[in-house]
């Protein structure tokens, strides 16, 4: 569908909802019959969103659960965890054609920025969100305007009181089962994945701590495999210029990678998308966080009991106080690029400060050694 048509579409849906002199007087529904979590957020926001999910699952066992989400993460979600079914959709081509085969919806639960309200409305009985949002029209259409939280809490955790205040039971891998995947060829078990990729420069840790942390690994017994997005070779080529250890970098898709994530001991990786997959799947992780906030993208109450180690260290530059358009003084977090240009990161600093020694520490902990990692 062209985005011309889309609009169209969305204009004539929003203002039936909206001039309809025969609607019934708007309320929340007791017991909604369809529920549609509505974003386009990139992996690792989408399944941070997973205790909303969960605790939809327990307060609506009875009602059909959508999530919209990019057609890239939606594999994932093949095995429907917690009974929710994906969606994908490509809002910037006009491709909401899934959503409206599905509407209404009773409730439609908007968890970051309001930007698609108009499209909630246009879809849906009862809109939920968080206020805030800016500029002011993206709060318009809310029906319900949840405040942001004014207390330090995890992203996941506070998207979960938009379906109550009650937060959901803790997570247990069982819940996602792994979605199927071509074949590939494994490593040789026992392994860790060291994934070497993010979504900025500024996430890099230095490749000679990745070349140290693998040589060390591997003689402690494990096999190291390098991981990577499709664009990030050189950063493996950095850390193995001799390719001794395999490298998966670009050779996976999502539903592969977690199966490769799954089937390994531990995972050594920046905070970005991949650190919430191997949440999802239950193996160890060690996750370097630079400019990112722990406090909103660690394992926060709902990931309490996994076994995850965020690493990062306090840092006068990740002073930056919004997140998802919302300003708060405990957010503490840093959004710039590495660069000179003025106001940028001329190195990035706050990954260099995480010393090779703790990362080797966290990786004896979580591997259940009691040996102090050498100096």
């Amino acid at each position: 569908m062209s985005r011309n048509r889309t609009r169209l579409k969305l204009a004539g849906r929003l203002a039936r909802s909206l001039l309809n002199p025969f609607s019934p007087r708007r309320q929340r529904p007791d017991a909604p019959r369809r529920i549609l979590v509505l974003h386009h957020l990139l992996l690792g926001d989408t399944l941070m969103l997973t205790p909303l999910l969960a605790r939809l699952a327990e307060r609506y066992p009875q009602a059909e659960r959508y999530l919209a989400c990019p057609a890239a993460v939606a594999p994932l979600f093949a095995g429907r965890p917690f009974g929710v079914t994906a969606l994908p959709w490509q809002p910037r081509r006009g491709d909401v054609d899934a959503l409206f085969a599905h509407a209404p919806f009773d409730l439609v639960i908007i968890p970051a920025e309001n930007r698609y309200s108009p499209l909630a409305r246009a879809l849906g009985r009862w809109v939920v969100g968080f206020g805030e949002d800016t500029p002011a029209w993206k709060n318009w259409l809310l029906d319900e305007s949840h405040p942001f939280p004014q207390a330090p809490a995890a992203f996941g955790d506070f998207c979960a009181t938009l379906a109550d205040a009650t937060p959901p039971r803790p997570y247990q891998p069982a819940a996602w089962p792994l979605p199927p995947a071509a074949s590939f060829e494994a490593p040789p078990a026992p392994y860790v994945v060291l994934h070497l990729g993010a979504s900025s420069p500024l996430k890099y840790w230095p490749a000679e701590r990745w070349a140290t942390l693998a040589a060390w690994l591997a003689a402690h017994g494990l096999t190291p495999v390098w991981s990577a997005g499709a664009r990030e070779g050189a950063l493996v080529a950095d850390a193995d210029p001799q390719g001794r250890f395999p490298s998966y970098a670009g050779a996976l898709d999502l539903p592969q990678l977690a199966r490769l994530f799954a089937a390994a001991r531990l995972i050594v990786c920046p905070d970005t998308g991949v650190a919430h997959l191997a949440r999802i799947v239950g193996t160890p992780t060690v996750a370097l966080f630079g400019p990112g906030s722990p406090r909103i993208s660690g394992a926060g109450e709902y990931w309490r009991d996994a076994p995850f180690t965020a690493l990062s260290i306090d840092i006068a530059c990740r002073n930056q106080t919004h997140t998802f358009r919302r300003q708060r003084a405990w957010i503490q977090r840093c959004s710039r690029s590495l660069g000179h240009a003025p106001g940028q990161c001329p190195r990035a600093a706050c990954m260099e400060g995480i010393t090779l020694e703790a990362v080797q520490k966290a990786c004896l902990t979580l591997l259940g050694h009691q040996e102090a990692a050498p100096a």
